[in-house]
């Protein structure tokens, strides 16, 4: 069975990435054809990546949170992003989280929900060039929240029913996709 792993995007406090991401594997409990699980980045507590050579390279880390992380993205055949939009990108902690690893993205499927007072697009844009680099294809449909509508008061997370089949969409290529990739790797 494939394994895909819905990435929380944000470790600021007050995040509401949990919610959506929740909100995210509500659609796929009915899906046969992976397991899917929450990944909060948060966990990992990672320190601003400044190794030298990196460890990427030979996948041989000096942390411990940062092997752990490793073996859990070697582990999914694919991803779906919970990201906010900061200053038309994605946030710098998953930029830092992702830039950690390498040869352990690579021929895997990702998707992105992403959310901002411009429904996060430039996120899910931003995202897909950095990912694109690490070998990693990115499904072409993605889901896009308003703070400003599927939020009440900027916070609280009420999203609307409008956003089912782009939800649904994303998902369902990221399992196909992923299932396409695994036969690669």
């Amino acid at each position: 069975m494939l394994k895909i792993g819905i990435i929380l995007g944000s470790t600021r406090d007050g995040r509401v990435s949990p919610a959506v991401a929740e909100w995210v594997l509500g659609f796929t409990k009915d899906n046969t054809e992976a397991e899917f699980e929450i990944v909060d980045i948060k966990d990992y507590n990672f320190l601003e990546f400044n190794n030298m050579p990196p460890g990427m390279l030979n996948r041989q880390y000096g942390e411990d949170n940062v092997t752990r992380w490793s073996q859990k993205i070697d582990s999914l055949d694919g991803f779906i992003f919970v990201t906010p939009e900061y200053n038309k990108n994605i946030s710098p902690s998953l930029k830092n989280a992702i830039d950690h690893l390498g040869p352990e993205w690579a021929n895997k499927a990702a998707g992105s929900v992403s959310y901002g007072s411009t429904l996060g697009v430039a996120a899910t844009f931003a995202l897909r060039q950095t990912l694109s680099n690490l070998g990693v294809a990115i499904v072409p449909s993605f889901g896009a929240l308003s703070i400003f509508t599927d939020f009440e008061n900027m916070t609280e997370f009420k999203p609307g029913d409008h956003h089912a089949d782009s939800i649904n969409a994303t998902i369902d290529r990221v399992v196909m996709w992923a299932k396409a990739l695994k036969t690669i790797r």
